[in-house]
Formats: structure tokens, C-alpha cells, sequence
């Protein structure tokens, strides 16, 4: 399976959430999919994004909040698992997609490549309640429809190729891409409070 096939089936599904990548290949790949002011592609911040994703969903609680991740990142900050575990926002989904490889980053094999570091394993001993595995396109997608069904928090560690896009370049800047987030959030908060 690869990570750009699970990228376009979910895509529609993207339209109205806080979306949070990590840097490199899942970024780029969402990107060219086609940009929307609710994706925030986290650029030189490995290890990051499910923090990010966490304060999002902490303090939105009444935004859905999508993070998009790999698992050179998850082990370079194994314990935002636990901490996710700990506050279990109901708003947010924590997708790894799992390439056994530090792709962005040079290609090297991850913890994960030889079998021995299992993510699943980690999330549930975490205490994470809800963890999906998928290893095909269609199992992707029904973890991925559960969760947003759910409305709790979810975990799914996608195995995916070791594949990244042909090409890799946004014309989109990180301060740039951090205001036009910003700003829709506050102006989606703004239209929820006039109609509340």
C-alpha cells in the first residue's frame, strides 16, 4: 500500500478538519493533492506534529483534528502516545503511516523496518483504547471512516511502502502556511459563534 493512495481516498474527508502533516514526503504528497487553508504541513519540526495536533484538539474541542504522521517521527517522541492516552481528545485522529524507513530524511531503516518496535503494540501499552492496523488501501479506509464515526480519540498505523513523490517543492512558505491556518480557524470560529 502506499501512503500518496491513502492521501487521495481520504482527501474529501479533509475539507472541514484541522489537518497536521509531518515534514517531507507526507506533506508534499497531501500538497499535491491540492492545498487547503486547514492543512498545516509542520516543516522542520520531526517529532512534532501529534503535539501539535494534541494542543489543537485540546483547545478546539469542537473542531475534528486530523494528524497525518510516520514513524520516524513517532519514535523521535514516543511519549506524545502516552500523553495522547492521558488527555484522550475525543476530536482527534492520529494517523502513522508506517514505511519502515527515515524517508524524508535520508532513507535510512527505522525502528520499525525489521519488525521488533511495534507502533500498534506501543500505542495500546500507551493506553490509547481505539488503535487500528491497516496494511491495504481498503483497510485504511474503513479505520479511517470508524474513527471520524468514533468521535474518540484514534490511532491507525497504516503500513505503507517506502515510496515519496517524484518531486518535492510547495509554494507555500511555514510563516505563510501558519497565518492562512490561523486565520481560518479563527474566522470558522467566528461564523460557529454568529450562529450559535
Amino acid at each position: 500500500m502506499e501512503r500518496a493512495e491513502c492521501l487521495q481516498m481520504i482527501y474529501p474527508e479533509l475539507e472541514d478538519k484541522l489537518v497536521v502533516t509531518i515534514m517531507g514526503a507526507c506533506a508534499q504528497e497531501l500538497y499535491n493533492l491540492g492545498h487547503r487553508e486547514n492543512f498545516f504541513y509542520l516543516q522542520h519540526a520531526m517529532g512534532l506534529a501529534s503535539s501539535i495536533g494534541l494542543g489543537l484538539a485540546t483547545h478546539l474541542p469542537n473542531e475534528r483534528v486530523v494528524v497525518l504522521d510516520g514513524d520516524g517521527s513517532v519514535l523521535m517522541n514516543l511519549g506524545t502516545l502516552a500523553t495522547l492516552a492521558r488527555y484522550r481528545p475525543k476530536n482527534l485522529i492520529h494517523v502513522i503511516f508506517d514505511n519502515g524507513s527515515l524517508l524524508s530524511t535520508g532513507g535510512f531503516d527505522s525502528q520499525t523496518a525489521s519488525g521488533v518496535t511495534d507502533l500498534d503494540a506501543i500505542a495500546r501499552g500507551a493506553g490509547v483504547q481505539h488503535v487500528a492496523h491497516a496494511v491495504t488501501t481498503l483497510d485504511f479506509g474503513e479505520a479511517f471512516l470508524a474513527a471520524i464515526e468514533r468521535q474518540e480519540l484514534s490511532v491507525i498505523v497504516a503500513k505503507v511502502a517506502a515510496l515519496g513523490p517524484d518531486h518535492y517543492g510547495m509554494d507555500l512558505q511555514l510563516g505563510e502556511n501558519a497565518f492562512r491556518f490561523r486565520r481560518w480557524i479563527r474566522e470558522r470560529t467566528r461564523a460557529a459563534g454568529a450562529t450559535a
